[in-house]
């Protein structure tokens, strides 16, 4: 019954039925994709743009770089499944790939996310890997189609636009 979506199945922690409690979901994928190393980071640290390659993302603005002149702070708009967020992210460069961590969000309690790349050949192996700490509670099957749309554009998004830069 539609009414159902509504009721209150546990009133601890208000739930409802259909719905996911806040809560943490950790995702990851991985591919491979016919570029070095340096050739992937070159692409993840314009994060100017990203708009141009994820669909999620709707503005960027950095708002510190580091002494190599890659993104530290970024203020991002994004929407995933309808749902639009303002975050500030703070980003890291690891000697294997690059990260970032949340700061600030209407959203979002937090989220952590990393690239991982590693050589094989000519090639390289990258892993991507996210928790996103949703503050309301999301019908499970968006946060479903929200995780699929995420890690799409993480992996393959980001192998098409390597690709396409890489062309010229």
């Amino acid at each position: 019954m539609a009414g159902e979506y509504h009721r209150p199945i546990c009133s601890k922690h208000n739930c409802y039925v259909g719905y996911v409690a806040p809560m943490a979901v950790t995702e990851s994928r991985e591919i491979t994709i016919d570029a070095t190393p340096r050739q992937i980071l070159d692409v993840l640290f314009d994060l100017e743009s990203l708009p141009e390659w994820s669909p999620a993302h709707q503005e960027i603005e950095v708002l510190e770089r580091d002494a190599d002149g890659h993104p530290s702070r970024s203020r991002q708009v994004v929407k995933i499944v309808g749902v639009s967020d303002e975050q500030e992210l703070a980003h890291v460069v690891h000697p294997d790939g690059v990260g970032w961590t949340l700061i600030s969000a209407q959203q979002q309690r937090a989220q952590e996310a990393r690239y991982t790349l590693t050589p094989v050949g000519d090639s390289t192996h990258v892993r991507f890997d996210i928790t996103v700490d949703p503050i309301v509670p999301l019908p499970s099957f968006l946060i479903k189609r929200g995780a699929k749309g995420m890690l799409e554009t993480a992996t393959t998004g980001l192998r098409d636009r390597v690709l396409q830069v890489k062309k010229g």
